[in-house]
């Protein structure tokens, strides 16, 4: 669903860069919060960081597979369902953010006119929506690390035909084609609903994994675990409550370097086999003549445009080549926005910042 440039006019294109602007300020503070953990016990933010950095590694590289939904259309993962429930909401929203950006700068994908279309669209809406029913699931449904997993399946699925709908909102708006908008969002609905099964899938499969061997590493099920009960005489309670042991700092790494490698293995080998046809918006921009005014991306003599490295013919290692570098560039920037702001935190909670206006006097 990467809007290129020509799309959407100038004046709407400008509203909706300020609106990813200061949805990335709101979340650039939110963000503090969720790397920095729930309590001093769980010194979540420490793991939280790291984890953020590879989250959006493993966004980019799996949305270079193209998986096939119907007759000459293809989806691919969008990314806001499963960043918001691993790292949380705030963090979601510029894991997916510094995806489209580098997507946008290194890869032609996704105009730099409408980088702010995509972060709207495709890091703010679909986290939004995501989180906002997934959290309703939560409360509803038996306390497990199985209703966590659900409400992810439950969640990815809705978030994709929201995103969908978003963009036939601003075309309406803003479309440089005149094209019967009841058209537009009967396509674009219709086509998104299945790939939001992919998107449910492989985010449902994600989420279940790291829940099934580091549960405290995801945001959206902490505080689900249920309290053991003890029958005494006759009668159930709740036992004692036991303080967190804190997992081994290997066990940290060892998730860490198996989400990169994976990540590196999908985008440099797996993604040569990913569905050649054209995506959702993109097929029904060709039915439709929605792509009628598209412009040439302004990153097109980038030496990575199209997911391929500049003079290497083979199209495989070209193509995985490409997947690599970009999986190392998203997680070395990723990581280092993370970082900083988890560092902005510490330094604004540390006693040199804390202090009393004792001595004021009127």
């Amino acid at each position: 669903m990467h809007v290129p440039d020509g799309f959407i006019d100038a004046p709407t294109s400008a509203v909706t860069g300020v609106v990813a602007a200061g949805a990335i300020a709101v979340s650039l503070r939110g963000a503090r919060r969720e790397l920095g953990g729930i309590s001093r016990a769980e010194r979540g933010g420490e793991r939280t960081a790291p984890l953020a950095g590879l989250v959006a590694a493993f966004i980019f590289a799996v949305q270079m597979l193209n998986f096939p939904v119907a007759a000459g259309t293809s989806g691919h993962l969008l990314g806001g369902a499963l960043a918001a429930i691993l790292v949380g909401p705030y963090t979601g929203v510029l894991c997916v953010s510094v995806v489209l950006l580098l997507q946008g700068i290194l890869f032609a994908d996704g105009g730099l006119t409408a980088l702010g279309v995509n972060i709207t669209d495709m890091a703010i809406v679909t986290t939004v929506v995501a989180y906002a029913l997934f959290r309703g699931l939560v409360k509803v449904l038996p306390r497990t690390r199985r209703s966590v997993t659900v409400a992810s399946f439950v969640a990815a699925l809705v978030s994709v035909p929201a995103a969908a709908l978003a963009f036939t909102f601003l075309y309406w708006i803003g479309g440089t084609t005149d094209v019967a908008i009841g058209k537009v969002a009967t396509a674009m609905i219709g086509v998104h609903v299945l790939i939001g099964i992919g998107e449910a899938a492989i985010t449902a499969l994600t989420v279940g994994a790291v829940v099934a061997v580091r549960p405290d590493l995801v945001y959206g099920a902490r505080g689900l675990t249920q309290r053991l009960k003890l029958r005494v005489n006759g009668e159930l309670v709740d036992a004692p409550a036991a303080e967190p042991v804190p997992a081994p700092a290997r066990s940290h790494r060892t998730l860490w370097i198996t989400g990169l490698v994976t990540s590196l293995v999908l985008a440099g080998f797996v993604s040569f086999y990913a569905s050649a046809d054209p995506d959702g918006l993109e097929k029904v921009a060709a039915d439709k003549g929605i792509d009628e005014k598209t412009e040439e991306h302004a990153s097109s003599g980038s030496p990575l445009a199209d997911y391929g490295v500049e003079d290497i013919a083979n199209a495989r290692v070209s193509g995985g080549l490409a997947g690599v570098i970009g999986v190392g560039v998203t997680v070395v920037a990723g990581s280092a926005v993370f970082w900083s702001v988890r560092r902005r935190r510490d330094d604004d909670a540390s006693p040199t910042n804390t202090h009393t206006d004792t001595d004021t006097t009127v």
